[in-house]
């Protein structure tokens, strides 16, 4: 590989390969460096004392007041979001889905593993919400309890208006559940400001933290109601872990004790940079991008309105298979990420989170322009991908 080297602790030089995919993300090195932390049973009271501190960094960086809280659970997004479905939807209650990719889908899907009635208001991919409509079908039915919906759906690219859709759900006295995964700690996000429930989010994507580790933020009083609250699932009871993270300032299960050394690292490098700094750089390396993809003649179909800071779609260039692309970049240092369903054959996918800088963007453009002639010739001349 070609792809720029860095000085590891030690003196040892390795090649730096950027990974251009949704998370997890390029990590600073003293995050990587503090998963070497020192050895400790997480029943001992330093365990409780990082991760009460951890929580109340990843609160700060929701825009959570002194009546807000975090709890964390040793897992990927979807479990801490699962976690918010089954815990917070109450007995008899019912969930409205605002479905416009992938990650929508997967709010009803969880929903129904649980047998949690949801409704789904299907509108297509990479299709704005209508905040008016999504009123209408919560005035429709009494019966639906929460909204929940995906900030930055990333299997398009788009960003969902969350404080419109949290404004309608407390017009109709409902509660609003936000997949925040893709968005938390570098778009425009604030629990307090915005009126959110419930807080869903990740340390591997834009906290730019290590893969393993995910929370749920929300109001003191939102996790202590959840005691009235159904047992759906055992390991990802919110209020279970609530209980021994608050009361006990202990963890309920063991869980990833080097991740939360990391996670603490990235947290304290997110509020020193702070998150509307952050969604600028993310935003230049994008708009750096994007700018670079239209000189090549590359289409970014998704309204400029509506896009992240932190992903792009691309349309595949014509005569272009994707695996094809994705292992002439990887050759160079560079990895790519794949569409999903139904844009998986036509779209590719390219991520501006983490520490990558303009140096790692003019590279992938440089490289991709000299690669794109000979992966069209290929496919030309009838070889597979």
């Amino acid at each position: 590989m070609t792809a720029r080297s860095t000085t590891r602790p030690g003196g040892s030089a390795a090649a730096r390969t950027v990974l251009m995919n949704p998370g997890p993300v390029n990590t600073d090195e003293t995050v990587r460096s503090a998963l070497g932390g020192p050895d400790l049973c997480h029943r001992e009271p330093e365990f409780g004392a990082l991760m009460t501190r951890v929580r109340r960094k990843i609160t700060a960086v929701c825009g959570g007041g002194d009546d807000h809280t975090s709890v964390v659970l040793t897992g990927s997004g979807t479990s801490a979001l699962e976690a918010a479905v089954v815990s917070a939807v109450p007995a008899g209650g019912a969930l409205l889905v605002v479905d416009n990719g992938h990650y929508g889908q997967r709010l009803h899907d969880i929903a129904r593993a649980h047998g949690i009635r949801c409704v789904r208001l299907e509108l297509g991919w990479g299709t704005p919400v209508d905040a008016v409509r999504v009123g209408r079908e919560l005035a429709a039915d009494p019966g639906l309890t929460h909204l929940a919906v995906v900030h930055h759906e990333t299997s398009t690219g788009m960003l969902n208006d969350v404080a419109a859709l949290a404004s309608v759900a407390r017009a109709h006295g409902r509660r609003i559940i936000v997949d925040a995964v893709s968005s938390v700690g570098a778009e425009s996000l604030d629990l307090a400001r915005d009126g959110i429930d419930w807080l869903v989010g990740t340390a591997n994507k834009c906290l730019e933290g290590m893969p393993g580790l995910a929370f749920v933020c929300a109001s003191r009083q939102a996790f202590e109601d959840l005691a009235a609250h159904p047992r759906r699932s055992y390991y990802l009871d919110l209020h279970r872990h609530y209980a021994a993270q608050e009361k006990a300032q202990a963890p309920a299960f063991t869980p990833a004790v080097p991740l939360f050394y990391a996670f603490e690292t990235a947290l304290d490098l997110a509020l020193a940079e702070g998150v509307a700094a952050r969604g600028r750089r993310y935003g230049a390396l994008a708009g750096r991008l994007r700018a670079g993809l239209a000189e090549l003649g590359l289409d970014i179909p998704l309204d400029p309105r509506h896009r992240a800071v932190s992903l792009t779609v691309v349309r595949l260039p014509e005569g272009v298979r994707y695996a094809e692309l994705h292992r002439a970049l990887k050759d160079e240092g560079f990895v790519v990420y794949a569409a999903q369903e139904e844009l998986s054959a036509s779209f590719f996918r390219l991520s501006t989170m983490g520490t990558m800088d303009e140096r790692d963007i003019d590279r992938f453009l440089s490289v991709l322009g000299r690669i794109l002639p000979g992966l069209r010739e290929r496919t030309a001349g009838g070889e597979a991908a």
